[in-house]
């Protein structure tokens, strides 16, 4: 059974930094494009960073110089290191499991439960 859990999350006022990460089972983070995502409300699901299984990344524009990705193959997790967050970077965040990293929501394969990130201004 895959399972993504994500942690790291919480309350942080804009300029700060946190770092989400997220602990897999049952798959390979080496073997999978792996992807980070956020939702706000109202607004659509958006790919904020990924890292391929060569562990080339990326990251989206709205968030480029401020977060990075990395991926730790000896613990099977991913992470995303969050800094200068700004209120607009408040949404729910998902680590996602798939085989392109660029790519759409809908072809990332394995989800896990989100967590929520709120900067207060």
């Amino acid at each position: 059974q895959v399972q993504l859990v994500e942690s790291g999350g919480g309350l942080v006022q804009a300029g700060g930094s946190l770092r989400l990460s997220c602990a897999v089972s049952g798959l390979t983070v080496s073997d999978y494009a792996m992807g980070w995502f956020r939702q706000a409300p109202g607004k659509e699901q958006e790919l904020v960073a990924a890292i391929t299984r060569s562990a080339l990344t990326y990251s989206a524009d709205s968030v480029k110089g401020r977060f990075t990705i990395s991926r730790d193959d000896a613990k099977n997790t991913v992470s995303l290191q969050m800094n200068s967050l700004k209120p607009d970077d408040s949404a729910v965040y998902y680590c996602a499991a798939g085989t392109v990293a660029v790519a759409a929501a809908r072809t990332y394969e394995f989800w896990g439960q989100g967590t929520q990130v709120t900067v207060s201004a």
